[in-house]
């Protein structure tokens, strides 16, 4: 199977953020996933878990998003700031119906932030709060002056502004953000961004609004073309499901090979939708404006896991998941121009996560690897890379059998990522490019095992990724070989 790289031809820099991460109050991602306490007997700086933290650290994580996805519309910021004994006890009617006492909030938030090393992209309120809440959130973060906002941060130990950055204008508002039409948010949006101040003008402030589901082109539509003079991005929700009964998604492990087919089909629909929405996006925009397209929750969606809360999304983490997380960030490269962020749903113990928690026990999933083994190509110059593929197919379902993305970083080194999505043949891989040059060097890591090969805590090593020493290397070529169901980053130093 020839693979061709070549670096004379470029869509554009693969942004950091398309590399982002999502953590929403629900479940055990924020609590038990990452905010334990200060008193917690689990290793902890300031009250996160410092396990977790550092290994999520390892990933480069640029952006983190939060409060919520659905939670976030009925968020109010005011109750998770101050002394914690006065902050109030509210009742999560999203997520299992549970009660959380607020004790992670702003400045919690931006703690772990700074402990990430990453930028903070918090979703505002738009569902059930004001304009006036939303607008007075921006200010006690963003103010560094005299204001009552910024006195009130003060007041609540911290003399500096936070400068964060991103701010999402809602959530879902064509769902649990409030059932609109895309007209009536168009004009909500609006007016909620003239409110969002830039307080420092070295420190500007970028508008996300709430975008489509799915396929729903009419909504980008009409969001861009009302508020696309008031906004710089448009969000898109997509979560792959192996079948189409949101009651009955199918299990994370146990699925017949039809499933696993079906989920990698759907998943590589992410290009049909991110080129459709990104050309309505460049059809209505406004002049002299580029809104970029930011897929701000993307993953596996599957039913929980037995004898678990169904409002808590907790799920099991499996190789065909490293397919579906490879084959989403080759496509986000290879479409740079258009993506600007993405964050995968979610960082602990929820959904597609990268990391899983049980009392002081944690384990990395096979997400997390794939994450680590792609870090490499944020910031790098996205290049063309063409595979010749054949179509393997299982039932109703077809799929090309290998997937690439590459890039090069600004020493000259490329970084080939390539997917081999067949669950029983290997593929010989034959990679050209004038760029591999006579002293070339060339180091491979794999990530591979059956498709419902996964980790778990009495055996949290067995998916991990491995040298690969059967990688050969002459002027103008290399040549490896993928294992079915595997995952692979070839880094190649041209000479």
């Amino acid at each position: 199977m020839r693979i061709v790289i070549n670096p004379n031809r470029s869509v554009g820099t693969i942004n950091p953020n398309i590399y982002g991460h999502f953590a929403e109050h629900l479940g055990r991602c924020i609590y038990e996933g990452l905010w334990v306490g200060e008193n917690s007997p689990i290793p902890n700086e300031n009250g996160l878990r410092s396990d977790v933290v550092g290994a999520l650290k390892r990933l480069n994580i640029p952006v983190l998003r939060w409060p919520g996805g659905c939670f976030a519309d009925t968020y109010h910021w005011r109750d998770g700031v101050g002394p914690v004994s006065g902050r109030k006890t509210i009742v999560n009617t999203n997520w299992g119906g549970v009660t959380e006492d607020n004790r992670f909030g702003t400045h919690e938030f931006m703690e772990l932030c700074r402990q990430l090393g990453c930028e903070a992209y918090f979703s505002g309120n738009v569902g059930s709060g004001t304009v006036q809440e939303f607008s007075d959130w921006v200010e006690y973060c963003n103010m560094p002056g005299v204001s009552p906002m910024a006195d009130l941060r003060r007041a609540n130990g911290r003399q500096e502004p936070f400068n964060v950055k991103y701010w999402g204008i809602g959530n879902e508002a064509w769902g649990c953000g409030g059932n609109m039409r895309p007209e009536y948010y168009a004009d909500l949006c609006m007016r909620y961004s003239t409110y969002l101040r830039v307080y420092d003008w070295d420190h500007m402030i970028y508008k996300i609004a709430s975008g489509a589901n799915v396929d729903d082109y009419e909504w980008t539509r009409k969001v861009a073309q009302i508020a696309g003079k008031t906004i710089d991005a448009v969000s898109l929700h997509y979560y792959t499901l192996p079948n189409d009964d949101w009651q009955h998604k199918g299990s994370a492990t146990a699925f017949t090979r039809e499933e696993y087919y079906s989920t990698l089909a759907k998943t590589l629909r992410m290009k049909e939708l991110i080129t459709e929405h990104g050309r309505i996006l460049r059809s209505v925009e406004p002049k002299g404006r580029r809104l970029g397209l930011v897929v701000d929750e993307w993953g596996t969606w599957y039913d929980v896991e037995p004898g678990t809360n169904p409002g808590f999304l907790y799920q099991q983490n499996a190789m065909r998941d490293a397919l579906v997380a490879a084959l989403n960030l080759n496509i986000f490269n290879n479409h740079c121009d258009t993506v600007v962020m993405a964050n995968i749903a979610q960082t602990v113990n929820v959904l597609q996560a990268m990391a899983l928690t049980e009392g002081s026990k944690m384990l990395l999933t096979p997400t997390y690897h794939v994450f680590d083994m792609y870090k490499r190509h944020q910031g790098a110059r996205q290049v063309e890379s063409y595979a010749e593929t054949k179509l393997i197919s299982h039932g109703d379902w077809s799929v090309p059998d290998i997937h690439v993305s590459a890039s090069e970083d600004s020493n000259g080194k490329l970084l080939l990522t390539v997917v081999n999505l067949s669950d029983e043949a290997s593929a010989p891989l034959e990679v050209l490019s004038d760029a591999i040059g006579a002293r070339a060097t060339v180091a491979g890591t794999l990530l591979t095992g059956r498709t419902d090969a996964f980790n778990a805590f009495d055996r949290p090593d067995a998916v991990k990724p491995v040298s690969m020493s059967s990688v050969r290397v002459e002027s103008g070529r290399f040549t490896a070989a993928l294992p079915p169901c595997s995952v692979a980053a070839f880094e190649i130093d041209c000479g």
